[in-house]
């Protein structure tokens, strides 16, 4: 395998964790929202609880992330900087300032209920923004014009593909923040939070697939390329399916205690759908980083840096794996964490 593509692959690894990990900390920012609004509400509780602590671990690999595209391909940096610099540079904006009120929420209390708005409203701005990046690197939003990439921001802002692509965004992190909030309130023993992110999780399910496929079919003349290799991907995509439909109907099966819903079993197939559709999705975008101006191997580093990268990655993630799993154990699967009152 060429290193090139090792490299776009561990990307892709760092990108799919971000995007499962942020669709459950906007998310739920967003659920938190819409029922902190409500006295007592269970389901306010659940989500607030959960985002807690989660938050500042999202963050992580959204820097992972980034480190590790500019150091694995520098020479695609320029040109990825000036074409992204707008939606990046707002939700970068829109991170500090959703930042700034998780850090100073729990020691200025009255601010509590701005905290959930700005963290709700935020929830949607920012994945909306870096959603938008994709149908961009797909090809017909770009000209150059003496060897500088220029977005045409007019035809993009016009196009059906865009907004079909931020909701498809929006509804993805929605339903999987439903559906972990419900098997994080299933495990906190709270039932009426349980049953309400459940019925949120039912509706969203297909809602999801539907608008995925409907994408698909809004793209532009210019990305037909990528429609040709998303058939030579079938296999990713149809077991990608198969996981959701498994998922979804553990929704509805009865556990030993005769209540519907094998909720773990059901945010593990899910997660995998997801595992299977984004590696699907990347491999047919190969080998281009953004169609037809830039290939994967175009940007690359040169292979002995690139050997060097990948034993310090080795290295960072052999201290920060076990500090992960310490942490799940502490907050996700603590019952004096998840049973507080």
């Amino acid at each position: 395998m060429q290193e090139s593509i090792i490299a776009i692959t561990i990307l892709w690894t760092f990108l799919y964790i971000y995007a499962m990990l942020g669709s459950l900390d906007f998310g739920a920012g967003f659920w938190g929202m819409i029922y902190g609004g409500k006295d007592n509400s269970r389901a306010s509780l659940i989500a607030n609880r959960f985002l807690s602590p989660t938050w500042e671990v999202t963050n992580v690999f959204l820097v992972l992330f980034v480190v590790a595209l500019f150091s694995f391909f520098p020479f695609a940096a320029s040109m990825l900087g000036v074409l992204f610099i707008l939606p990046i540079g707002l939700g970068l904006i829109l991170l500090t300032i959703r930042t700034t009120f998780m850090v100073f929420s729990h020691s200025v209390k009255r601010f509590g209920r701005l905290l959930q708005i700005i963290s709700g409203i935020t929830g949607l701005l920012i994945p909306a923004l870096l959603v938008s990046i994709l149908p961009v690197t797909l090809g017909g939003f770009i000209i150059m014009e003496v060897d500088t990439p220029n977005l045409l921001y007019g035809k993009l802002l016009t196009s059906f593909t865009t907004y079909s692509h931020i909701l498809f965004g929006l509804c993805t992190e929605l339903f999987l923040s439903a559906l972990f909030l419900a098997d994080y309130a299933h495990a906190s023993g709270d039932k009426t939070a349980t049953a309400t992110y459940r019925k949120h999780a039912i509706w969203l399910g297909p809602i999801t697939i539907v608008i995925a496929v409907i994408t698909l079919f809004t793209l532009v003349p210019e990305a037909s390329w990528f429609l040709d290799n998303v058939k030579a991907n079938s296999y990713g995509f149809g077991m990608s399916f198969i996981l959701f439909v498994l998922g979804y109907l553990a929704l509805f099966l009865k556990d030993s205690s005769g209540n519907r819903g094998l909720f773990r079993y059901a945010v593990v197939f899910v997660i995998l759908q997801y595992g299977f559709a984004i590696y699907a999705y990347g491999s047919a975008h190969l080998p281009y980083m953004i169609y037809p101006h830039l290939t994967a191997n175009a940007g690359f580093t040169n292979p002995s840096m690139f050997y060097s990268l990948l034993v310090a990655y080795g290295v960072g993630l052999t201290i920060l794996v076990p500090a992960f799993i310490f942490f799940w154990r502490l907050f996700l699967k603590d019952e004096r964490y998840l049973k507080q009152d």
